[in-house]
């Protein structure tokens, strides 16, 4: 099921080109390759399930580079590797007025939608295992530090233009040191000092780093303008127990539920021209995020996958034509009218979907060109 136009496969090429050898480029390489294999292969299965034979599993899209027969099936690595697809056997569900040998178009209406959400299934279900054997894992920590993170810089304030990046571990402010020192004392301490550098000891990436940041009078107090928050870093762990899983399984419910509402309130204020630019991520900022994930351990790493896969999830189920979601809304609605609608309009609404979503995706790769500056 082709999704991502050609132009993310070009912001991929951009990116190979501009950043991250070693560990920090296969990392995210990784984690995308990996999760639109899993995607793909939830709609391969429900296909399967069909009864329906499948002529191209494909990671990526353009010419076939290598592959391998299984059964009917060609399974292939193509030339542009952001995204993929998969083919039934002499038809393609995104081409209205294709020939149906196998008679999809006569499945019933519960199967073609489980073909359809094969995907997104196979997004949340990835989601809840990577986001257990976290919570399984922290189950296990017996003594653990916690350590200031920044979790939020404000795109123009005093410390984003003093070089402060979120995922900066705080080490001192002046001559409070951390995790010692309470963050109200830090507050304090900021505004006390406005107009005046204050000495900043951060970890960056691994590295340590020092940056002088000037706060803003404001109200008559001096202001930064970033969030941190304590992120735990475990020192010890004892061995796995059973019930560690059970743990980390209640955990991934609870976060899927909690990231699952922040998604949806960031599309509310998407659509209400709320958001923020620097709060718009596309492929180069996934990629980015995975990079600096890959470098921090395996536990951030997972975590990362499950989040963007749940994220992937989530907007492929949006009813937006040439999406999952669209199709399922396009068939939910001949279901209810009990009429199909015409070949002719089917493409006109899959067309209009698919342009709406390559503009936006021109959109969000632009903004991670412009964030790649700074």
């Amino acid at each position: 099921m082709k999704r991502l136009p050609l132009v993310l496969s070009l912001a991929l090429v951009s990116v190979v080109a501009l950043k991250w050898p070693g560990a920090g480029f296969w990392g995210p390489l990784l984690m995308l390759g990996g999760l639109i294999f899993l995607h793909e292969g939830g709609h391969f299965l429900a296909a399967k399930y069909m009864g329906m034979p499948v002529e191209v599993f494909s990671l990526g899209f353009g010419p076939r580079l290598f592959g391998f027969k299984w059964r009917e099936t060609d399974v292939r690595l193509s030339a542009l590797p952001l995204g993929g697809y998969v083919k039934l056997a002499g038809f393609n569900p995104e081409e209205p007025g294709a020939d149906d040998p196998y008679g999809f178009l006569h499945q019933p209406f519960g199967k073609r939608m489980l073909f359809y959400s094969g995907g997104i299934l196979a997004n949340f279900l990835t989601t809840l295992v990577l986001f257990t054997l976290v919570g399984a894992d922290q189950a296990r920590v017996t003594k653990r530090l916690d350590s200031w993170t920044v979790i939020e810089v404000v795109p123009g304030g005093a410390a984003e233009q003093g070089g402060l990046k979120v995922g900066d571990e705080l080490r001192s402010i002046g001559d409070l040191n951390f995790p010692a020192s309470e963050w109200e004392s830090a507050v304090a301490y900021i505004q006390a000092h406005p107009g005046q550098p204050v000495p900043f000891r951060i970890t960056r990436e691994g590295q340590p780093l020092e940056l002088p940041l000037t706060p803003r009078l404001d109200g008559g107090k001096g202001r930064l303008g970033f969030m941190p928050a304590p992120i735990p870093t475990p020192l010890e762990r004892r061995a796995y127990r059973p019930a560690d899983f059970a743990v980390g399984g209640r955990y991934a419910v609870v976060l899927s539920w909690r990231l699952s509402g922040q998604v949806f309130g960031f599309l509310k204020k998407l659509v209400t021209f709320q958001a923020r630019s620097a709060e718009v991520s596309g492929p180069i900022g996934i990629l980015r995020a995975g990079s600096r994930a890959a470098r921090s351990g395996w536990q951030e790493f997972l975590f990362i996958c499950g989040a963007i896969s749940l994220q992937l999830g989530l907007l492929n189920a949006l009813p937006i034509p040439a999406l999952d979601g669209g199709h399922m809304a396009l068939l939910a609605f001949e279901k209810l009218r009990r009429k199909d609608l015409t070949i002719e309009l089917k493409e006109k609404i899959l067309t209009g979907g698919f342009l709406l979503l390559a503009s936006l995706m021109a959109l969000v790769i632009f903004l991670d060109l412009m964030k790649l500056r700074k």
